[in-house]
C-alpha cells in the first residue's frame, strides 16, 4: 500500500532523536501501525525490531516476570543490547505490565522505544505513573480534510482558517468534501472506493471498538447496553448532553451514563465541547455539546441530518487549531464555536448576511466582532462573506 504522510509525522520524526519513549495513541484503525513502521524505517538503525502485540507469542515475551529473560529472548531475534537498539511495539494496551517492562529496559539499556496503542484511557493513566519524564504521548485522529485530499492525491490551493469564499476552489473540491462529510476520515475508508464497502469498514470499526477495545480497557460488562448508548448519542451530534434524559431513555443511573460517556471520550470515540465563559446569569453554564471523532462513524450509527454532519465535521476541523467551546444564551440562541476564547464561528449550510447579523447580536462581549466568521457548505447568490467549510484544513 502506498504511504501518505500525515500532518503529525514531522513532529513524530523529530522526536526520534530524543531518548524519551515515543508513544502514539488514538482510536483503532486511524493509521497508527502504518506510522509506527514508517518511524522505525526512518530511524535507520539495523539493530531494530517491530512486534505486534495482537500476536499471542509476542505478548508472552513481555509477560515474563524476570525482565532480563525478555532481553535474552529479544537477543535471539537478532537484537544486540550492547549497542543502541530501537524497538517498536504495537497495540501496547494488550500487555498490562508493559509500562513497568519499558521503564526497566529504558533505564538499563540504550533503547529507543516507539510505542502505539488504542486509547488515552490506558496510555495516559498507566504511562503517566510508570514512565513519568520518560515518554511523550502523541495523539492521532482520523484524517482531516486536508489529509483526505492528500490520500485522494488531489492538488489544491492553500487553505485558510479565515479565508473568504472562493468559487473556483469550491467547484474543484465540493464533491470531495461531500464524500468527507458522509464517510469521514479513517484511512482505510478513504482509500476504499465502493460506498457499501466503506460502510462495512465503518461498522467493523465500531463493532471492534465495542467488542474488543472496551473489554480490554474497562470493566464494562454489557456490550449491548454500551452499543445502544453509542447509537443514542450519535443521534444527538451537535446537541447539549442531558444526562438525566439519557439515563431515563437507557434505564440506567445518570452517573453510570456519565461514566460511560467519560470513557467514550477518553478512548477517542467522541468529544464534549464546553460552554464559553462563566457568567451564570446569561449563559448555560454546565451543559456540554456532543461531537463524534469521525463523521463516518456517526453516519453509520444513526441517520443524522446534513446540518449535523456539517457541524460535526467543522468541530473536528477547528479542533486541530486550538481549544473549542460554544456560546449559548438561556433563550436557546447560540454561536456554534469559539476558538481559543477569541475567534467565533457560526456554521450554516447556506450562509447569508442575515445569519452573520444575528450571530453578531448574540456574540459575547468578550469577543471582537471582527473575529466572527460564518462557515458554510454551499454558496448563495451574491454573498461571499463566509468561509467555505472545505477550506478549513
Amino acid at each position: 500500500m502506498k504511504y501518505y504522510d500525515r500532518k503529525i509525522y514531522p513532529e513524530l520524526k523529530k522526536h526520534l532523536s530524543k531518548k524519551q519513549v515515543t508513544v502514539l495513541t488514538g482510536m483503532r484503525r486511524v493509521g497508527k501501525t502504518t506510522i509506527l513502521k514508517k518511524l522505525l524505517e526512518d530511524f535507520g538503525l539495523d539493530n531494530s525490531l517491530y512486534l505486534d502485540f495482537e500476536r499471542v507469542d509476542n505478548r508472552e515475551i513481555f509477560s515474563e516476570k524476570n525482565y532480563e529473560n525478555i532481553v535474552a529472548t529479544l537477543s535471539t531475534q537478532g537484537l544486540n543490547f550492547k549497542k543502541p537498539v530501537c524497538i517498536a511495539l504495537d497495540e501496547v494496551q494488550l500487555v498490562k505490565n508493559l509500562p513497568s517492562v519499558v521503564k526497566y529496559l529504558y533505564d538499563n539499556y540504550k533503547i529507543k522505544f516507539i510505542l502505539s496503542g488504542s486509547s488515552s484511557y490506558y496510555l495516559k493513566n498507566l504511562f503517566s505513573e510508570s514512565l513519568a519524564g520518560r515518554k511523550k504521548i502523541f495523539e492521532l485522529y482520523p484524517l482531516d480534510f486536508g489529509e483526505f485530499l492528500v490520500f485522494n492525491e488531489v492538488i489544491c490551493g492553500s487553505p485558510g482558517l479565515n479565508k473568504k469564499f472562493n468559487n473556483s476552489g469550491y467547484e474543484k473540491l465540493k464533491n470531495y468534501y461531500k464524500e468527507y462529510l458522509e464517510f469521514g476520515g479513517f484511512p482505510e475508508v478513504v482509500l476504499t472506493k465502493n460506498h457499501q464497502d466503506k460502510k462495512d469498514i465503518l461498522l467493523d470499526i465500531i463493532n471492534s471498538y465495542v467488542n474488543i477495545d472496551i473489554k480490554v480497557l474497562a470493566d464494562f460488562r454489557d456490550s449491548d447496553i454500551l452499543y445502544s448508548l453509542i447509537k443514542l448519542l450519535s443521534r444527538r451530534v451537535g446537541s447539549r448532553i442531558d444526562y438525566k434524559k439519557l439515563s431515563s431513555e437507557m434505564g440506567l443511573a445518570w452517573l453510570t451514563v456519565k461514566n460511560y460517556i467519560d470513557f467514550f471520550e477518553k478512548s477517542y470515540l467522541l468529544f464534549r465541547a464546553p460552554v464559553f465563559g462563566k457568567s451564570k446569569d446569561k449563559e448555560i453554564v454546565k451543559a456540554k455539546k456532543l461531537y463524534f471523532v469521525d463523521n463516518g462513524l456517526a453516519n453509520v450509527l444513526a441517520d443524522i441530518s446534513s446540518g449535523q454532519q456539517l457541524e460535526n465535521a467543522i468541530y473536528n476541523q477547528l479542533r486541530a487549531f486550538g481549544k473549542i467551546s460554544y456560546f449559548a444564551l438561556k433563550t436557546g440562541k447560540e454561536v456554534d464555536f469559539i476558538l481559543d476564547d477569541q475567534w467565533a464561528y457560526e456554521v450554516k449550510e447556506t450562509p447569508t448576511e442575515s445569519d452573520l447579523k444575528l450571530a453578531r447580536r448574540i456574540l459575547p462581549s468578550k469577543i471582537d466582532p471582527k473575529k466572527l466568521f460564518l462557515i458554510g457548505k454551499k454558496p448563495v447568490a451574491n454573498f461571499t462573506n463566509f468561509i467555505w467549510a472545505g477550506d478549513i484544513r
